[in-house]
């Protein structure tokens, strides 16, 4: 089970590496997979860490240790990821009213503009 692990972690970690080099993934969530899959491998590696940080934290079970740590880590990157979205939309909307005002300049501007294409100025 260990080695399988193991090579799990490894293949997530050639993958995330993979998708940082292709630029299919920004650097800075690259090294947040990178940090969760190297404390993997070290877990997988060593799994009596788990069992010794459970007895430290005060947990009976290791793997509802683990469990916990999962649930806050994901908590945390969903926290992140949806201030990331509204920061987008906030940009987008700023940029779509930005749009909007340069067509109706430019609606008014050729509104302006004689409609004989003849005597229209050229650039």
């Amino acid at each position: 089970m260990t080695v399988l692990a193991v090579l799990f972690v490894i293949a997530v970690l050639i993958f995330v590496i993979e998708m940082l080099r292709r630029q299919k993934i920004r650097e800075k969530y690259a090294v947040l997979w990178i940090v969760i899959g190297l404390a993997s491998l070290l877990l997988a590696v060593f799994p009596d860490l788990l069992i010794w940080a459970a007895h430290v934290v005060g947990v009976q079970v290791p793997s509802n240790l683990l469990f916990a740590i999962a649930v806050i880590l994901l908590m945390g990157v969903t926290l992140h990821l949806s201030r990331e979205v509204s920061a987008g939309e906030d940009e987008i909307r700023a940029l779509a009213e930005e749009v909007a005002i340069l067509r109706a300049d430019l609606r008014d501007v050729q509104e302006q503009l004689p409609n004989d294409p003849e005597a229209r100025p050229t650039a």
